[in-house]
């Protein structure tokens, strides 16, 4: 990998830049330091939370991001229902997620009645009526069924938790659908708007998770570093055809790494 080249840094958050409601300090670090001299675009599957949430956890953290460096699923979950004519969904998804969805696609309805899909995102607020109703609208074959993501656990601090991966693994099995469409990573549309400014050589991916972030590098043709702040850890590696670029303990870690090449 050609450090000398690099200019857009892409990363993933829980897992690379914090755990759950933790600082990993050395990624933070290396943001803080390089944030006037790099593009830093923060990317996360995690559907729980809107973009503004994000910017906050992120400033709370001193690190200057704002909307525009956030990228997310719902972008190209957006343009998928825009291209579709579809204005009537019924989302699976918690409060922060309905309202970063309803602000960029105003037209949107959530309803039930003639619903033209079910949205599953990240649903940090499940109940059983929300499982109930929308295991009855997939029993119709012309409703669509979108995911945000496909990520089985969501980190935390005291261990994984189940994300929208382990929930379509529960419709499958309660209604016999899987979702037609997935969005985010690993999902080369998800970087859409940077590859249309970057070259690829310009870019690098940086991750904690084999099956999406490094997965998604590749599928784009960019750079990768595999951070072990997260789920990763060197054992994984050694059953992966596919290799990252570079393998860090952590971001804090780039710097070093950099001045030995």
């Amino acid at each position: 990998m050609d450090w000398s080249r690099k200019r857009c840094f892409v990363l993933d958050m829980d897992g690379t830049v914090y755990v759950g409601h933790l600082p990993i300090p050395g990624a933070v670090a290396f943001i803080r330091r390089h944030w006037q001299t790099l593009d830093f675009y923060f990317l996360s599957n995690n559907t729980s939370k809107s973009s503004i949430t994000y910017v906050r956890k992120l400033n709370a953290m001193g690190i200057l991001a704002s909307e525009d460096v956030l990228l997310s699923p719902l972008t190209p979950l957006v343009h998928f229902l825009r291209e579709h004519k579809i204005v009537r969904i019924y989302p699976v998804g918690n409060a922060d997620f309905q309202s970063d969805l309803r602000k960029r696609m105003p037209e949107l309805t959530f309803a039930e009645k003639n619903a033209q899909a079910v949205v599953l995102a990240y649903d940090t607020e499940l109940t059983y009526e929300k499982l109930a109703r929308s295991a009855l609208l997939l029993q119709k074959p012309e409703v669509l069924f979108l995911a945000t993501h496909p990520d089985l656990v969501c980190p935390s601090p005291e261990g994984p938790l189940p994300d929208v991966g382990s929930f379509i693994q529960l419709y499958a099995t309660a209604t016999g659908r899987r979702p037609q469409y997935i969005f985010g990573k690993p999902d080369p549309t998800v970087l859409s708007p940077l590859l249309a400014r970057y070259d690829r050589e310009e870019m690098v991916m940086v991750g904690d998770r084999l099956s999406t972030d490094m997965v998604l590098a590749r599928n784009a043709g960019i750079d990768s570093i595999l951070v072990l702040s997260g789920e990763a850890t060197r054992e994984d590696l050694k059953h992966e055809k596919y290799q990252p670029s570079v393998v860090l303990e952590n971001l804090g870690e780039a710097e070093t790494y950099m001045r030995s090449k």
